[in-house]
């Protein structure tokens, strides 16, 4: 398709503005990453851009074969070649391949005679993409750099784009490694430090407190530091550690000992790290730090309380 500069502009933003440039993927295939069919498509369009349409029928054939789910919403595909796209500041050409499941209704109002009048059409919204996926023309022997998104199937189907269709695994990066992290040791402390010792609520929120500003004020994440500053005590660092052996088995996935700390991936994980003690119906409390300021016990009477120490009340 031949494209004017205005619908070109708009169709910028709906492909493109809903893409994050921290979180990257790559093609994968548990025996040959040749036999992944997007892997291949993509990468006789990088070697023939002439080839576009032709591929663009073999991936949206795949497609259609991955997507037998009766949940899944049928729609638009669009496979679409960029010259000199950017990534991480540097020119490179790219391949998009996009999803449009869900239609929004629109009202149309124009002039007619001495009057008005108004119409209701349905069409996509620019500003809601539902799924799409960005191929960088870079590391190809690795599956290439892939950017990735979906925004519809929440359920069982949803995997259908990521998993079946694409095959993608998590590039494994300071983001990923930074994610994978804050998520291992957030479920230890929230699952597994209960089971072994007699922790309180107010002692997880602790643990959980000093993980994130342990994230916050380094730049780099050495596993042994991380130990020694946040958990301190040698059954809890021997306990993570068996913990952290177990998390990767079953996971298939390998966590880092040491690098670079994402940003992007603290801000991120920041928001499901909520030090919240909830007691009964009538109380929330929220712990953002020194753990020294809040008292737990039981009066006279068998009740529980806890006591709490400030200097200013907002």
């Amino acid at each position: 398709m031949r494209i004017d500069e205005d619908i070109c502009e708009l169709l910028h933003t709906y492909f493109l503005s809903s893409f994050k440039p921290e979180e990257y993927f790559h093609f994968h295939h548990d025996a040959d990453l040749a036999l992944n069919e997007v892997y291949t498509y993509v990468s006789a369009i990088f070697n023939n851009p002439e080839t576009l349409h032709e591929q663009s029928v073999n991936l949206v054939r795949h497609l259609f074969n991955q997507s037998t789910h009766p949940k899944i919403k049928d729609g638009e595909f669009y496979v679409t070649y960029f010259k000199n796209t950017a990534l991480n500041g540097e020119p490179m050409d790219a391949v998009g391949l996009f999803k449009s499941e869900n239609k929004d209704t629109f009202l149309k109002v124009y002039t007619k005679d001495d009057g008005f009048e108004i119409e209701s059409e349905q069409g996509i919204n620019i500003h809601k993409l539902d799924k799409g996926c960005m191929i960088f023309n870079t590391e190809r022997e690795n599956g290439y750099m892939v950017s990735m998104v979906d925004n519809t199937n929440k359920g069982a189907e949803a995997r259908y784009w990521t998993d079946d269709f694409l095959q993608l695994r998590q590039r494994q990066d300071k983001y990923f490694n930074t994610e994978n992290t804050l998520s291992m040791y957030k479920d230890y402390v929230v699952k597994q430090l209960p089971e072994e010792y007699n922790i309180t609520r107010a002692d997880q929120a602790d643990f959980l407190n000093r993980s994130i500003k342990f994230f916050k004020e380094k730049e780099n994440f050495e596993l042994e530091d991380f130990k020694k500053e946040v958990l301190e005590y040698p059954e809890y660092i021997d306990s993570f550690d068996k913990y952290k052996e177990q998390y990767e088995k079953e996971r298939d996935i390998e966590i880092a000992e040491s690098f670079s700390i994402s940003d992007a991936a603290v801000k991120r994980q920041n928001r499901s790290y909520k030090s919240v003690i909830k007691l009964d119906k009538n109380f929330h409390i929220y712990v953002h730090g020194n753990r020294e300021l809040i008292e737990q016990g039981i009066d006279e009477k068998g009740r529980k309380f806890y006591k709490i120490y400030f200097e200013v009340e907002a």
